[in-house]
C-alpha cells in the first residue's frame, strides 16, 4: 500500500533527514587512508544520538551497525570492521536515521584519497543517474520514468546498474511501498503522486551487474568484483516538483 503524507508529514520526515545529512558531511570529513570502518560507525552513532535521534539500521533485521560501509567491489550493507581504509579504495556510507516518529535514508560514495580515473568516473556517472531519477520523480510520471533515467544513464556510460536490489518508499517505516528498480520501461509502473516520499538509490558496477551475498549474510559484492558505487536521497514528490531532503 502506498502511503501518501501530508504536509505535516513530510516536514517531520525533513527533520529526520536533515540529521541524515549532516551526519553524512561530517563523517566524509574523517574519511582518509589508515582510518577503521569501526570508527567511522562510532562517529556517525555518537552524531545521530547526539542529535536526539536513532540509527535506523542498528538491529534492523539484525544488522549489527549504524552505519553500512561498503568498499571497492563491495555494493551494500557493508559491515564496519576493523580493517583501515587504504589509498586508493572507494567506500560507499550509507546512513538511516529515526526521529520522532519519521525514517530518513541517504548514501553516498568517496574516494579514499587519489584513486583511479575509472573509480572517478564511476562515482561521477552514479552520483549523475541519482538527479537523473529525481529529475523525474514528478506528479503525473511513472513509477518506472525514474527507473529508465538511471538505467539508460549509466548504461550510455558503460556500467550497469544492480537489479538485486532497490530503492523504496520511507515515512513511518523504513521501507514502505513502492519499490524502486534501477532498471524499466519509461510509461510503465504505478502513476507517481503528491505526497509520495521516495528513497532514490541507484547502485552501480562498472563492470556486469550480478551480485552475491557473502557469508555474514549482509554485505552484497560485484559477482565479477568491480567496483561499485551507491549513491541515495530521500525525496518527497510535491505540486511543484521533487523535493530532495536529504540534502543541506
Amino acid at each position: 500500500m502506498i502511503i501518501l503524507k501530508s504536509e505535516d508529514e513530510i516536514k517531520r520526515i525533513a527533520d529526520a533527514c536533515r540529521i541524515v545529512a549532516e551526519a553524512l558531511e561530517s563523517v566524509k570529513k574523517i574519511v582518509a587512508p589508515g582510518i577503521t570502518t569501526i570508527e567511522l560507525n562510532r562517529f556517525v552513532e555518537s552524531f545521530i544520538v547526539s542529535k536526539k535521534a536513532t540509527p535506523a539500521f542498528k538491529g534492523y533485521k539484525g544488522y549489527p551497525a549504524s552505519l553500512c560501509t561498503s568498499i571497492n567491489e563491495q555494493v551494500i550493507h557493508g559491515i564496519p570492521s576493523f580493517s583501515k581504509l587504504k589509498e586508493g579504495d572507494i567506500i560507499s556510507l550509507d546512513v538511516g536515521v529515526f526521529y520522532k516518529g519519521f525514517y530518513g535514508d541517504a548514501a553516498t560514495t568517496l574516494p579514499v584519497g587519489k584513486t583511479v580515473d575509472r573509480a572517478v568516473k564511476l562515482l561521477s556517472v552514479t552520483e549523475g543517474a541519482l538527479y537523473r531519477g529525481i529529475e523525474n520523480a514528478v506528479v503525473g510520471n511513472r513509477l518506472f520514468d525514474i527507473s529508465f533515467a538511471i538505467q539508460s544513464h549509466v548504461e550510455a556510460e558503460g556500467f550497469s546498474v544492480v537489479r538485486n536490489f532497490v530503492g523504496h518508499g520511507i515515512g513511518r517505516e523504513l521501507h514502505e511501498e513502492p519499490q524502486i528498480p534501477n532498471f524499466g520501461r519509461p510509461g510503465e509502473g504505478l502513476e507517481l503522486m503528491e505526497g509520495m516520499t521516495l528513497a532514490i538509490e541507484p547502485m552501480v558496477n562498472a563492470g556486469g551487474w550480478e551480485v552475491d551475498v557473502l557469508s555474514d549474510g549482509w554485505t552484497a559484492v560485484t559477482k565479477d568484483r568491480s567496483l561499485s558505487a551507491h549513491f541515495e536521497h530521500t525525496v518527497a514528490l510535491t505540486s511543484g516538483g521533487p523535493k530532495t531532503l536529504t540534502k543541506l
